[in-house]
């Protein structure tokens, strides 16, 4: 199968209207060009092609008086940005914005500026141009190499700091998708040779992307800071330029994480610690960010994987290096193995969005989906409309109608209910007059179903893998676009058409509930999309199900379809959107913040897990001994420090927190005062593993806390009744499911709400 060939990768308002394969990366150089990098015959070559920037302008008098050049054309339609300017340089762009911001007052990033600036160079170009990353390239077409440091801790400091003299890189690991790998040995070389030969092998193997884990926060920065101290200079570039960062944010859903961004020329900086949390938005289930969490998580980790705790990495390079050296190398083959798990459909998004690979990874679906429609707008030379207000959007029909453990659990939903509604009702934005959002979704849709359709006719792993990650992708934006409606700051988000969209959304499924109810179903839990019930005695064959389903969907508009998504055996209703299931295989899922969330220990969420289990079996006087065993491993000192620490993010700087505790606006925390203690460098989204010491259940435990490396289990000093009061303060929230009155009420234990 040829699937460069595959129709619906011809769509150019998806894909772009230039269809030029091949391209690798794009540069700004000097100050109306860019360096276009792409692949022929297996060699990268790079070519200089002219680069016109822009900005857009309400009124065309707002340039009058501006001594640069600029070419003003008048667009089309009633959108806000009535004229595009275009500029013979780069230099000339950036006038005009100043100028403009003089004289209308209003900042680029202002909502109601009358002018619109993109400070990207690329983006800008790409936009323009309609050109796009990769096309007709297969993921395993990109040379991706991995990287990854060992440094070394001065005795009597508890982590490593680049700023110190005596810490240093002690190994670089380094391999690539072509299966190489090295370890630049600390043993062997000095430090500054490390690093002069980690720029001859990154010069020499000549990847389009580095790939490592934490390489933002942790790697580069380091290498960065020791190359400094060396005057080495990292002329990784592929026109032999320098490592180059800046400061940067970024929003992973409720997280804010700062960050240095790293950029190389003509290369991409790919960080799978940011595809793990990305990944977790919707998942949920990452034990944590670590690569060692995410590697087992995936089951990517070898049988035979080298392990070091991080307090005797100095230890073993000083008695057993090459323990540490495969230790490294396992690190950056894990890293080679969530990569190719985590970032193929980024791949497939740098064919789609008018953005260089690296930073479609770190640009939301709403900015994304924002530049499509731009890029179309641009190609049609039509007025762009101005960004609406952010409003209140209602949510979905949610609802709990009972608690407690049910048996023969049936789970049914809408496919794409809120794409489905805006296709089949036809809510769209009323700003977008070219009339781009309806049809992309539409084709989007189609597009789904080809690719799913094309991927059970193949036995080519590498095309499974790559319709795999097209479906994924198309999936991805298909139930974007209701969300970028509602999203604040989009150009063509319509906050009304939203509301239209939710409500028609709450009034089907109230349809769904009561035709259900109608039929002698159960209902248990309803969540915008979807719901779980038990059927009627009468439905016990999956022919029977299907059945049912097919009459309720009877009721429901052309264009929307109800399907059956699962069978249960049993299920624990908690509260809304926490629950436990039971399927057939005996396989345990749990849903919800409230059973299975990261701010518990970890001994917390395996109680709950084992818990629930035994109450979803029956088993509750069970539940009962679970429980004294816990509390007499506590008092055994059985658990290992693993199982009771907790992990949190830094949310604010250490300087912003004490001026907060300060001021009264916050209480003392122990992440905080552990990082303040410490001799590294925090900042906001680095995660602090603790546990709490002392006796007594009430001790306060921002000081009674030290650092989970601490811990030593020869001498284990956890607080025994604190930790065994928080175990039974969790069985007292399960108490009422858990000892129920009456024998004949323990299996269903239902309690109506409201």
């Amino acid at each position: 199968m040829d699937l460069s060939k595959l129709p619906f990768l011809k769509n150019q308002v998806l894909f772009g209207r230039d269809p030029t394969p091949r391209f690798l990366a794009f540069e700004l150089e000097g100050e109306d060009r860019v360096r276009v990098f792409w692949k022929e015959d297996g060699r990268v070559v790079s070519a200089l092609l002219p680069f016109t920037p822009f900005l857009l302008l309400k009124d065309d008098t707002l340039l009058k008086g501006f001594k640069g050049d600029a070419q003003i054309q008048p667009l089309k339609g009633s959108g806000f940005y009535r004229f595009l300017v275009l500029f013979p340089s780069w230099p000339q762009v950036l006038s005009a914005r100043n100028y403009l911001q003089k004289v209308s007052g209003k900042s680029p990033s202002a909502p109601d500026a009358p002018y619109l600036f993109l400070n990207d160079a690329v983006h800008q170009y790409l936009l323009l141009s309609g050109q796009t990353s990769f096309l007709e390239l297969s993921f395993p077409d990109l040379i991706r190499l991995q990287l990854d440091i060992e440094v070394y801790c001065g005795e009597g400091f508890e982590f490593p700091k680049a700023e110190r003299e005596r810490d240093r890189i002690i190994a670089i690991a380094l391999s690539d998708s072509t299966g190489w790998e090295r370890v630049i040995s600390g043993k062997e070389l000095s430090e500054p040779e490390m690093l002069k030969a980690l720029v001859q092998v990154i010069q020499k193997r000549d990847p389009d992307v580095i790939e490592g884990h934490n390489l933002f926060r942790f790697d580069l920065e380091y290498i960065e800071a020791r190359a400094k101290r060396h005057r080495v200079e990292l002329k990784l570039g592929r026109d032999g330029s320098l490592l180059k960062s800046h400061p940067s944010r970024l929003q992973i859903a409720e997280r804010t994480i700062s960050y240095q961004k790293y950029e190389i020329f003509g290369r991409h900086i790919v960080d799978t610690w940011l595809l793990a949390q990305y990944y977790d938005v919707s998942a949920r289930d990452l034990e944590g960010y670590g690569l060692k969490d995410v590697a087992r998580h995936f089951d990517l980790a070898s049988e035979d994987r080298t392990y070091i705790p991080p307090h005797k990495i100095s230890w073993t390079f000083d008695h057993d290096p090459e323990t540490l050296f495969r230790y490294a190398l396992d690190d950056v083959r894990e890293t080679r193995a969530i990569s190719e798990l985590l970032s193929q459909s980024y791949f497939i998004q740098a064919q789609i969005f008018p953005y260089p690979y690296q930073n479609v990874i770190l640009k939301g679906n709403a900015t994304k989906i924002d530049a499509l429609l731009l890029r179309e707008y641009l190609e049609e030379r039509h007025a762009v409309p101005a960004p609406s207000e952010g409003k209140d959007v209602l949510g979905g029909y949610t609802d709990i109608r009972h608690q407690g453990v049910v048996q023969n659990v049936l789970h049914c939903d809408v496919t794409s209910l809120y794409p489905s509604i805006m296709l089949t009702y036809g809510y769209f934005s009323k700003k977008d007059e070219l009339e781009v959002f309806p049809s992309l979704l539409k084709d989007l849709k189609a597009f789904r179903v080809q690719a799913k359709e094309l991927m059970k006719k193949t036995a080519n792993e590498e095309e499974r893998s790559y319709l795999n990650a097209l479906q994924a992708t198309f999936k991805i934006l298909i139930n974007s676009f209701y969300g970028y409606l509602g999203t604040g700051g989009m150009h063509f988000n319509d906050f009304e058409e939203a509301n239209r969209v939710t409500a028609k959304g709450r009034e089907l499924i109230l349809g769904i509930v009561d035709r259900l109810g109608q039929r002698g179903c159960r209902i248990i839990e309803i969540d915008t999309d979807g719901l779980y019930f038990t059927p009627p005695p009468e439905v016990r064959r999956s022919e029977d199900e299907e059945q049912l389903m097919e009459e309720v969907s009877r009721i429901l508009p052309e264009g929307i379809r109800l399907e059956l998504d699962g069978r249960f055996r049993a299920m624990f209703s908690y509260k809304m959107k926490n629950y436990a299931l039971l399927g057939d295989d005996g396989k345990l899922i749990i849903k919800g913040s409230g059973l299975k969330s990261r701010g518990l220990e970890l001994f917390q969420r395996v109680w709950m897990e084992e818990m629930m289990k035994l109450l979803l079996q029956g088993k509750l006087q069970d539940v009962k001994r679970l429980t004294e065993a816990y509390k007499k491993r506590f008092e055994r000192h059985e658990l290992s420090v693993q199982e009771f620490m907790k992990t949190e993010t830094l949310q604010d700087s250490l300087e912003a927190y004490q001026q907060k505790v300060k001021a009264k606006k916050r209480n003392p925390a122990a992440p905080y005062e552990l990082a303040l203690k410490s001799d590294r460098r925090y900042q906001p989204g680095d995660q602090i593993s603790y546990y709490v010491t002392g006796s007594g259940k009430n001790v306060k435990v921002h000081e009674s806390c030290k650092l989970a490396s601490e811990w030593d289990p020869e001498h284990p000093d956890e607080n025994v009744e604190y930790y065994q009061a928080k175990l039974l303060d969790l069985y007292e929230k399960f108490k009422p499911f858990i000892e129920g009155e009456e024998e004949s009420n323990r299996q269903e234990n239902l309690l109506p709400l409201g």
